[in-house]
């Protein structure tokens, strides 16, 4: 039993019942009912973790998240993703979540990766790191695909929040468990992961409800949506990435000075 992330989960129940989310959730016996797995999810909002858990309340699973130390360096967030058993992850250090990760995996978690990194300003895959595949090679257990589409209606990355009732339709699918290739490098094994998660976006936003006029934007321009292309979204990031490396450089400076 676990009281904080228990109560967590009733509390996020409890809005996005007031904000009228309308969630599908598919392939949900594809989660394994004991035992650790890799779930690897595309990230299309700042949501997307608290979405993700609703496929493996069926069995009573809980995934711990992978996520960025700040998240836990928050006084607020913090505590509460600790008590979760989520895993932070430093930039340019992670080895040493790495290693949490893949112990975790062995005690039987489900733990929760977003390969992308960071949050597609395309709302297409990005390019996938292969963490999530050598995890779950040294620990070995499953790899499970999962797709979300819809929460970058409710808060992506550059738009604003739409935490008010919005009756937004949410689709969260789990893929069949995914098994490390052991004849394929890390990085083949990542890209098959990708394919199949690349299959399974598709067929989701083709059978979501079609969206019009101020929704264009949370569309992908590949389907005639105001969404940048897949090209423009990276430059955006990694001119991002940029100035965060210019501030933190400058900041080192000045505390050593």
């Amino acid at each position: 039993m676990e009281p904080v992330y228990t109560s967590v989960i009733g509390l996020a129940r409890t809005l996005f019942a007031g904000q009228g989310l309308k969630f599908t959730l598919l392939g949900e016996d594809n989660v394994p009912r004991t035992g650790g797995a890799v779930v690897m999810m595309n990230h299309l909002s700042y949501m997307d973790f608290t979405y993700a858990g609703f496929p493996a309340r069926k069995h009573k699973r809980l995934i711990r998240f992978m996520a960025k130390k700040e998240v836990f360096d928050n006084k607020i967030s913090g505590p509460l993703m600790r008590a979760m058993k989520h895993i932070a992850v430093e930039r340019g250090n992670g080895a040493a979540s790495y290693r949490a990760a893949v112990d975790a995996l062995k005690a039987g978690e489900i733990i929760g990766i977003f390969p992308e990194e960071t949050i597609s300003r395309s709302f297409e895959l990005k390019s996938f790191k292969s963490g999530g595949v050598r995890m779950a090679k040294e620990a070995g257990v499953p790899i499970l695909p999962m797709i979300i589409w819809g929460s970058q209606r409710v808060w992506t990355k550059g738009k604003p929040k739409r935490m008010g009732r919005t009756n937004t339709p949410i689709t969260v699918a789990v893929g069949e468990p995914m098994h490390y290739d052991e004849a394929l490098s890390p990085e083949e094994n990542t890209e098959r992961v990708k394919a199949v998660m690349k299959t399974m976006l598709d067929e989701i936003r083709a059978a979501y409800p079609k969206l019009s006029g101020s929704d264009l934007e949370f569309l992908p321009a590949s389907m005639g949506g105001t969404a940048p292309t897949l090209e423009e979204a990276e430059a955006e990031d990694a001119r991002v990435a940029a100035e965060r490396r210019r501030k933190y450089v400058e900041k080192q400076r000045e505390e050593r000075d």
